[in-house]
């Protein structure tokens, strides 16, 4: 199981300019890697062994609809899960995080952007928002991150957006995804995602 301290270079910030981001990423800090599989719906029983990112992608069109391939490990305080197919922790970021664990979910959105954000401790949606879009908040505490959103001038102290009309998405999401790895300490270097075989589990998203 792949495995780095907090230290690690890699980060977040990397997202932004990498082309080939089509995989949902779930965090899950008080847990363990087999556990985050099982909250995001692993199917009993269904362990393909470690797989790369061809391989998982390969194992998606084998499955039933709507399921999806998740690849697992921990790097830092952070258990991961590279969600292949449709996302798991998309719709189960609630139940991932219940007991007291802390949950964060990225979701690229490559058909419908902009990229997706949302937080999630104890149970609940804290909070959650566009890359591009952070004027629009949800969850039940969607100002959590506002200070540091108006900190790094993503947004002004009013709320409304700060960043320029005309500024490259890329540019635009690499200031978010700093808030997000500062704010939370979020680091998956890319070589695990791209190349690493790792433990992998079939997840059910019905």
């Amino acid at each position: 199981m792949a495995e780095g301290g907090a230290g690690a270079a890699g980060g977040i910030q990397w997202l932004a300019d990498w082309d080939g981001w089509f995989v949902g990423l779930t965090f899950a800090r008080g847990i363990g890697p087999d556990e985050l599989a099982a909250r995001l719906g692993a199917v009993p029983g269904v362990r393909p062994g470690p797989l790369g990112a061809l391989d998982a992608w390969s194992m998606v069109t084998e499955t039933v609809d709507g399921d999806g391939v998740a690849r697992v490990g921990r790097w830092g305080d952070w258990s991961f899960a590279v969600e292949h197919g449709l996302p798991a922790g998309a719709e189960r970021l609630a139940e991932v995080s219940r007991g007291g664990v802390e949950a964060v979910h990225l979701d690229p959105q490559p058909d419908h952007p902009p990229k997706q954000f949302a937080y999630a401790r104890n149970g609940e949606l804290v909070c959650c928002f566009g890359l591009g879009e952070e004027c629009w908040r949800g969850g039940h505490q969607p100002d959590f991150l506002l200070p540091e959103l108006i900190a790094a001038r993503i947004l002004a102290p009013d709320g409304a957006c700060a960043r320029p009309d005309e500024e490259p998405y890329e540019v635009r999401d690499r200031h978010t995804l700093a808030v997000l790895e500062h704010r939370f300490g979020l680091c998956l270097p890319r070589h695990l995602i791209e190349d690493t075989p790792l433990p992998a589990y079939v997840t059910c998203t019905r």
